[in-house]
């Protein structure tokens, strides 16, 4: 009999929806929109942002309802947290483009450091159709310990479905069109001495 009440528990326990898993997804074939050129090698520290972006819960907002309030997907996750994800792939699209990509291990005393805060990363609903993957960030370039710039980078890209599914594939547009950007940025820039 308590056999029995255990296999009925285990079967309650492993009944549910499965969670999905989502990340960026592979890189476009091509490299970012803007030229490398008199991009020397750069230090990209590790993107920071808010708390809420420091868990791999999805979350999303419905601007039409209460834009104040933002819901979690209940069973749908990043594989890692956004700051991680959006730190891989700015490294990984610079790289891409010719870029020299450094570690802050890397550390040299001249060498040029890009520092990058989240200030939106988010799946914005304006209809219970229609959402659009919304990113900002506030970057800053540092040159021997004194900064050297500093500009607001924001894309926003439609979702291709109403669900979490969409809103990945939208935030990861959004961010690559935020790296071509950053990039954009880097070649204009001054070069260091």
């Amino acid at each position: 009999m308590i056999a029995a009440a255990a296999l009925a528990l285990a079967g309650c326990a492993s009944k549910g929806t499965p969670t999905s898993h989502y990340d960026f997804g592979p890189l476009p074939a091509a490299a970012p929109a803007g030229s490398a050129s008199g991009v020397g090698p750069v230090i990209v520290a590790d993107v920071t942002g808010p708390a809420a972006l420091d868990s791999e819960r999805m979350h999303y907002r419905l601007l039409y309802a209460d834009a104040r309030q933002q819901r979690p997907y209940a069973y749908n996750q990043w594989t890692s947290t956004p700051l991680q994800l959006l730190t891989q792939r700015f490294k990984t699209r610079l790289s891409q483009a010719g870029v020299q990509v450094l570690s802050t291990t890397d550390a040299a005393a001249s060498a040029t450091v890009l520092r990058v805060e989240v200030e939106e990363f988010a799946q914005n609903f304006d209809t219970a159709t229609s959402s659009q993957g919304v990113v900002r960030v506030r970057a800053s370039v540092f040159r021997n310990h004194k900064l050297v710039d500093q500009k607001t980078f924001s894309s926003s890209a439609a979702a291709p479905s109403a669900d979490a599914a969409g809103g990945a594939r939208a935030l990861a547009d959004a961010s690559d069109a935020v790296a071509a950007g950053l990039l954009t940025w880097l070649a204009a820039l001054p070069p260091s001495a």
